[in-house]
């Protein structure tokens, strides 16, 4: 090809103004509106939903994982063409309930609320004996293996929406307590903490001591003696719902064990019953109980116009006495 000369322009660099005609705005087809509101990467969901077609009708179940400025939410979800359905569920906010107060959202927080879901649906499905998990953690990557004569492990893959998959992130701690609990949620140790990728020469390598840690809230507790030796102002302020509580750095990796094992004693939910059928045994119980503020039952038509004949004769009777 031949150089263009200096006085000649070259035709790859022609500015080319982009016009958007009638046809072009006909065609225009609107995003979903998930898409437009920010709130579904459709990409990944796309590839989470679809299921082999020799597969029939089964499910493909997710484990569905979103945090809150105060709530972690952990959800079983499978895909039908009218919708998402839910086919158990966990939160953070149930937690004290099993004995942890405060620090519903930490990195322990999140690992036992992966924990109660994965106990809680494998109970529902009748699995729970025969998928124990990890009952003595220790941070170590360890996949649930399929029993023999017996259902194969109830499997499920992790779905965490737009959250950034960084290293150390909380979302990944409430996987690693499903899988824990007994889930098959494919997963490696690349995102935990305690892992370091490879940097130079240094080769990748993963510390489950550091998870461990973690899971437990001992990296909490270094950083509750850490203030309290330097004697912070804020102090008060930042750990004032531990100190409320009676939870000091010593007591905290005990009370975390502590609520694991009530975890795996009953995760069943509070009561899930209908309103009125919780009332109904309330008053089998107790008996009816006083309202605060007692409604009268509506008169007939039959009472009111007694009332009123009532009325017009003591008004009559009260007229006649002034006359006299």
């Amino acid at each position: 090809l031949c150089r263009p000369h200096s006085g000649e322009q070259n035709p790859a660099m022609v500015f080319h103004k982009v016009v958007k005609s009638k046809a072009y705005f006909k065609r225009y087809q609107v995003q979903f509106r998930r898409r437009r509101e920010g709130m579904t990467d459709y990409r990944a969901r796309r590839r989470l939903v679809q299921q082999d077609k020799n597969k029939y009708n089964t499910p493909k179940y997710r484990l569905v994982v979103r945090m809150t400025n105060r709530d972690v939410i952990c959800q079983i979800v499978y895909s039908r063409i009218v919708g998402d359905f839910v086919l158990c569920s966990a939160y953070s906010h149930e937690l004290p309930r099993f004995g942890l107060p405060c620090g519903l959202t930490n990195y322990a927080a999140c690992y036992a609320t992966g924990l109660l879901l994965a106990r809680r649906v494998l109970k529902n499905l009748h699995l729970d004996d025969k998928y124990p998990g990890v009952a003595n953690v220790t941070g170590e990557i360890s996949e649930v293996e399929a029993v023999e004569d017996g259902p194969r492990p109830f499997k499920a893959f992790l779905d965490i929406g737009l959250f950034r998959t960084t290293t150390g992130a909380r979302i990944f701690a409430a996987m690693k307590g499903a899988a824990d609990g007994g889930l098959n949620v494919p997963h490696n140790e690349k995102r935990l903490v305690g892992y370091k990728p490879k940097k130079g020469d240094q080769e990748a390598k993963f510390n489950p001591a550091i998870l461990r840690e973690h899971i437990f809230g001992v990296h909490v507790a270094k950083y509750m003696k850490k203030r309290a030796a330097d004697k912070a102002e804020s102090d008060k302020i930042h750990f004032a719902k531990y100190a409320a509580a009676k939870i000091d750095a010593d007591k905290l990796e005990k009370l975390i064990k502590s609520v694991h094992e009530k975890i795996r004693a009953n995760p069943d939910a509070k009561d899930t019953r209908p309103r009125k059928e919780k009332e109904a045994e309330r008053k089998a119980k107790f008996g009816a109980m006083k309202a605060k503020f007692p409604r009268k039952a509506a008169l007939t038509l039959l009472e009111r116009k007694n009332r009123f004949r009532q009325k017009l004769a003591a008004i009559l009777a009260k007229a006649a006495a002034q006359s006299e």
